[in-house]
């Protein structure tokens, strides 16, 4: 599992923005820039479009105030439904980086397997990464929501 000082690993996301589709990188996404990146276990689902992606979206100019250069949302789901799951909360300001393949979260060791809520999906964390490296992680326990909030996070960045 992936921890403070590490990497992170390179993989191929899959991003769709204002109708145009890509596959950016790790190093795309992370070089050179301070980013916060959270992860829910899916798009549309109670928790996650509740609380974690809102509190993001509502802080997002606080966290560019404090030199964060982008925040990222990543989920084990298509860049489609990723994208229309940020189309449906304004969070055009937001990289809503999908991880249809668990890619990403199997390579830092934050993939668990679901069985009836959509089989391989990312635990719920959150982490501060400053040109590839992890400055901060914060994993949640199973069924909670506290320590990946939007708020926890603008304090530790």
């Amino acid at each position: 599992m992936i921890k403070t000082g590490d990497t992170l690993p390179e993989v191929t996301f899959s991003l769709r923005k204002d109708g145009i589709s890509s596959n950016p990188t790790t190093a795309d996404i992370f070089a050179g820039k301070k980013v916060v990146v959270f992860a829910v276990p899916g798009a549309f689902t109670p928790t996650c479009s509740e609380a974690h992606l809102p509190g993001y979206v509502s802080l997002f100019d606080k966290f560019q105030a404090k030199g964060i250069d982008s925040v990222v949302c990543t989920s084990v789901n298509d860049a489609f439904v990723m994208a229309a799951w940020g189309d449906a909360h304004n969070a055009e300001h937001l990289i809503m980086l999908a991880d249809g393949g668990a890619e990403f979260a199997s390579a830092i060791g934050l993939a668990k397997q679901t069985a009836t809520f959509g089989g391989l999906r990312s635990v719920r964390y959150a982490m501060l990464v400053d040109d590839g490296v992890v400055k901060v992680l914060n994993i949640e326990a199973p069924g909670k929501f506290e320590v990946s909030t939007a708020e926890m996070m603008l304090a530790l960045v």
